[in-house]
């Protein structure tokens, strides 16, 4: 037996290195079909949310250091 699904993918969760990437790119939304039906089957829903408001804290601090740098 090997450990992929059907798809071709892997079987198991992702880590959270991968969560986080595929919120990332989710954020741009430039996403293959194909990487997000492998990704719904293997992102565990915690890691999802927790990726997406490091990802979102993140960006809000980026907007606030371009603003706080233009405005000077």
């Amino acid at each position: 037996m090997t450990d992929e699904a059907p798809g071709g993918g892997e079987r198991g969760n992702a880590t959270f290195v991968q969560t986080m990437k595929a919120v990332l790119w989710s954020f741009f939304g430039v996403r293959k079909r194909s990487d997000h039906d492998r990704d719904a089957a293997r992102l565990d829903p915690v890691h999802v949310i927790v990726a997406a408001l490091l990802g979102a804290l993140a960006f809000v601090l980026i907007l606030i250091l371009i603003v706080k740098s233009v405005v000077r």
